[in-house]
């Protein structure tokens, strides 16, 4: 096996080489047939094919069972500080690209898709939220921080601070402590902010706010259900900080109610709803349990806006998860008369989209209805998906009505 560089390197079974030559980024620790006697944790390391030919380049993780995470497969490239400073370049110049107005709060970083595995990292006006859980990237998030901070500066923006929330199981994993907490010295005493979205004002939390901070994926298939709303009587099921059912209200609803679980985030659902004079009933119950006692009282929503957190985590617990978004869905279409809308969401990639959209023709059977397509939509484009790593496209948005 040819050998130049000075990195550590790994061969792989045949299989794996034909993964990575489709595009795929991953190396798992089962498809490694051959390794350099000594690999540090987070070290950039060659990956070689069957016949020593060439694949790419990636951090090495000693304790994931992705073992490589590929970088690029420039046999050239030095992976030094200017490489990580160019792949924020392209990244932030892509966002300013594609998100216009809405670049101001959007996702900045979203790891493979852009080149930084396992970097999360979300503005909100002058403050960053990030999650880190790759082994290898936190090595060298400093210089990936700075670089960030010095490409907002050609916006005019001073960031003002970043807070970690490296809080996932994935960082046990990657050997990595699980902590949340502001980066360095310099910060604002509080962690939180007032966002624009659509037109409609968000209290932020980037301490205490799910994943982040806020959902940015959803941005704009909230305006999907804005568009229709006008007139109409709107359910939203785990509404969590409001932002689909202000959308509906925004768009001329003339009834919106809310469900969530959770009292805090109804909390800050009707914080949000004050901050923009809109009006929205929140009540606090189990969405499974609300839905069943409108199906009991024979309640009617013109439009139903479903979009609870992920069902499932792993592969083995898929179908449990299929039977709950089946039973979920189909509860919702009896509350929806001929000519209603329902809007669908599911934020697993373990529930792939083609398995979702039959999940959905199950549903109706289920319920006794017939129902069309009208629009299927994913996340934002600040959260972009490479299409040779399926595990990059995790957010369905289905909008359907009852025929």
């Amino acid at each position: 096996m040819k050998k130049e560089r000075s990195f550590p390197y790994v061969k792989v079974t045949k299989k794996q080489e034909a993964r990575i030559k489709d595009g795929h980024l991953w190396v798992y620790g089962e498809e490694i047939t051959e390794a350099s006697e000594t690999i540090e944790n987070g070290a950039v390391t060659d990956v070689f094919g069957t016949k020593g030919n060439y694949l790419g380049s990636g951090f090495w993780s000693e304790h994931s069972l992705i073992r490589v995470r590929i970088l690029s497969d420039n046999a050239n490239e030095a992976f030094d500080d200017a490489y990580f400073q160019r792949k924020v370049s392209h990244a932030l110049q892509y966002r300013r690209d594609v998100m216009g107005e809405d670049y101001t709060a959007c996702r900045l970083i979203h790891g493979d898709a852009d080149g930084l595995p396992g970097l999360t990292v979300d503005r909100y006006n002058d403050l960053l939220s990030t999650e880190i859980t790759s082994y290898g990237t936190e090595m060298r998030k400093d210089v990936i921080f700075r670089a960030i901070i010095d490409e907002l500066k050609k916006d005019g923006v001073t960031v003002r601070g970043i807070y970690e929330r490296n809080e996932s199981p994935l960082r046990s994993k990657e050997g990595l402590e699980r902590y949340k907490g502001w980066y360095k010295d310099i910060h604002p005493e509080k962690a939180d902010t007032v966002i624009c979205e659509n037109g409609i004002l968000y209290h932020t939390d980037l301490e205490n706010g799910q994943k982040t901070g806020f959902f940015l994926d959803q941005k704009y298939n909230r305006l999907a259900v804005r568009r229709i709303a006008a007139g109409k009587k709107v359910l939203d099921c785990c509404t969590h900080i409001g932002s689909f059912a202000l959308n509906a209200a925004k768009g001329g609803a003339k009834e919106v109610t809310a469900l969530d679980i959770s009292a805090a985030a109804l909390a800050n659902a009707q914080e949000n709803a004050r901050l923009n004079g809109l009006d929205v009933n929140f009540i606090e119950a189990d969405v499974f349990e609300a839905l069943q006692q409108m199906i009991a009282s024979h309640e009617k929503y013109d439009l139903i806006i479903l979009d609870p957190p992920a069902f499932t985590k792993s592969r083995q617990t898929s179908s449990k998860a299929r039977n709950g978004y089946r039973r979920i869905n189909a509860m919702a279409m009896r509350l929806l008369p001929r000519g209603g809308y329902l809007a669908s969401c599911s934020c697993s990639h373990f529930m792939p989209k083609e398995e979702f959209r039959k999940m959905l023709c199950d549903a109706a059977k289920d319920a006794g209805v017939r129902i069309r397509l009208i629009e299927e939509k994913g996340a934002a484009p600040d959260h972009p998906v490479l299409p040779t790593v399926p595990e990059t496209e995790y957010l369905k948005f289905f909008l359907l009505q009852i025929i």
